[in-house]
């Protein structure tokens, strides 16, 4: 695969504040945890040091590091393994950065790393999410889900997208 078809995903401010947070509350309990060790129970104290650093790992597990375009698919790379979307069923591919405003989240994270899992709004309904940047978000609608992403050049991942899926300029699919 070349590199016009991979594209980054940058963190955007509402990732980056949450990323930064937690990363300080977690710091903070662990250091609370080795530092008091003769005033609390063993458990409270493990609870303190290793509850943060599971959350902070399991999390970032799941991060969304970039996208890639080809074979029939998008491979969203996260660290260490892969999420594909085929490409047989995309309908649609738009760019819309006001895409996930006022969106509830169903199940996921919302900015620890990235934004994933499932949400719902009244412009997309259910749908779900591979963000790490609200702003440059790519709505992929498919035939049978809505799914949103967010790579470094929302334009050019949709015109790659377009040119490996016969989908037209207009953002919908070529009929067969």
């Amino acid at each position: 695969m070349n590199a016009e078809n991979t594209f980054n995903a940058p963190w955007g401010r509402s990732v980056k504040i949450v990323t930064g947070l937690v990363a300080v509350m977690a710091i903070a309990l662990v250091l609370a945890g080795i530092a008091r060790p003769a005033q609390m129970p063993v458990v409270v104290r493990l609870s303190l040091i290793l509850g943060p650093l599971l959350v902070m790992g399991a999390t970032a597990f799941f991060a969304v590091r970039g996208y890639r375009i080809g074979n029939g698919e998008i491979e969203i790379e996260r660290l260490g393994w892969s999420t594909h979307l085929s490409l047989d069923l995309l309908k649609s591919a738009t760019v819309d950065s006001g895409a996930m405003r006022r969106s509830i989240r169903l199940a996921g994270d919302g900015g620890l790393f990235a934004i994933v899992g499932w949400y719902w709004n009244r412009k997309l309904r259910k749908y779900r999410a591979f963000a790490t940047d609200p702003k440059r978000s790519v709505v992929l609608k498919f035939t049978d889900r809505t799914v949103v992403v967010t790579p470094d050049n929302p334009e050019r991942f949709v015109e790659a997208i377009r040119e490996r899926s016969g989908i037209t300029g207009t953002g919908e699919r070529k009929d067969t």
